[in-house]
């Protein structure tokens, strides 16, 4: 069964063990040592292949940058989509392999993504207008969070290859981070032009792709395994109060802005008023529940993350860095810089 508790697990997220599996074999195929990594971050096969295994979206960062330094391998990623399969993907996958178009497709890989995916910085989306699938930003970049970018593209890319037996389907691929110096093994692999620095993480199909009937579509198929999804999906919300919803959709809203509640009520289908009135009746208000995001986003961020407070305090949405030192210690007594010190003596 699902976990329908999701929302208070680690505040920056976690993802499916199954993309672990997949780090883990691009790992290997690339020459590195994978039973040392399994070690060292402590995972079992056991672990590793049940469907409902979950890690945490800084520990899976952490396992990637192992595995990038004992393979040598800075495009990883790419390797991960190379061998991505769509039993990866879980139910999803399997959905989306007998759905009756690739449009179809990726519909449903984006519309369950939260069967395998839960991340702060937000949610991957379809723009069918410009037959686009797009992947959230995960700024600010950085060596330990590339890879992540690549893999999501390029497992997309892989899926679709796979469905249609084709490897020509991409006219072009955007990718947010600048360049590494390594555009033209990118564009080698998804076979198209790629442009770095771009506004967003998208891969964008040829036309005659988009419409393309997978090899595998089956639409009965697809209806029972699309209700199972969303069996699923509805029982992850379930248990959800309407101050879990709130902080789910707020988070990705703060990165260097404050989210108002207009904002946010807009996200949710309902009035302010009518927001206000929920979070209430639950023993919390609106400005009660931003503070108390921020303040749990903080201390993941400083507890498993490197990025700098400069850039914390952009990602909690503060005005300036001392804007964010000042809510910290309201919050804890100290400053962040002081506590990220007591983090780094203690280990």
């Amino acid at each position: 069964m699902t976990n329908a508790s999701r929302p208070n697990q680690n505040s920056l997220g976690d993802i499916s063990l199954l993309y672990a599996s997949v780090l883990l074999r691009a790992t290997e195929a690339e020459g590195g040592d994978a039973e040392r990594l399994k070690s060292q971050f402590h995972l079992n096969d056991p672990e590793l292949a049940a469907p409902e295994g979950r890690i945490s979206i800084p520990r899976f960062m952490r396992l990637g940058q192992a595995a990038i330094a004992t393979t040598g391998n800075p495009a990883l990623g790419l390797r991960m989509g190379a061998l991505t399969r769509p039993i990866d993907a879980g139910i999803a996958g399997l959905a989306a392999e007998t759905a009756s178009t690739v449009h179809q497709s990726l519909a449903t890989l984006i519309r369950y993504a939260l069967l395998s995916s839960r991340n702060s910085r937000g949610e991957p989306s379809l723009a069918a207008e410009h037959r686009k699938a797009c992947f959230y930003s995960i700024s600010p970049y950085n060596q330990y969070n590339y890879f992540v970018v690549d893999s999501i593209l390029a497992a997309w890319a892989q899926l679709i290859r796979h469905m249609t037996g084709r490897y020509d389907i991409l006219e072009r691929v955007r990718i947010e981070y600048p360049s590494i110096g390594l555009d033209e093994v990118f564009e080698s692999w998804f076979r198209c032009p790629v442009e770095f620095g771009a506004k967003e993480n998208s891969i964008r199909l040829k036309e005659s792709v988009w419409l393309q009937a997978p090899s595998q579509a089956h639409q009965g198929m697809h209806e029972k395994l699309t209700s199972w999804c969303e069996q699923e999906l509805q029982q992850i919300r379930k248990g959800w109060s309407v101050a879990d919803r709130a902080r789910y959709l707020m988070t990705p809203l703060l990165r260097g802005e404050t989210p108002t509640i207009e904002t946010l009520a807009n996200r949710l289908g309902t009035t302010p008023w009518t927001l206000q009135r929920q979070l209430a009746s639950e023993g919390t208000g609106f400005r009660e529940l931003l503070d108390n995001t921020r303040r749990q986003l903080a201390q993941d961020y400083l507890q498993e993350t490197n990025s700098s407070l400069s850039e914390i305090a952009w990602l909690l949405g503060f005005a300036n860095p001392p804007a964010f030192h000042k809510a910290y210690r309201r919050w804890y007594g100290i400053s962040p810089g002081e506590y990220r010190k007591r983090i780094k003596g203690s280990n």
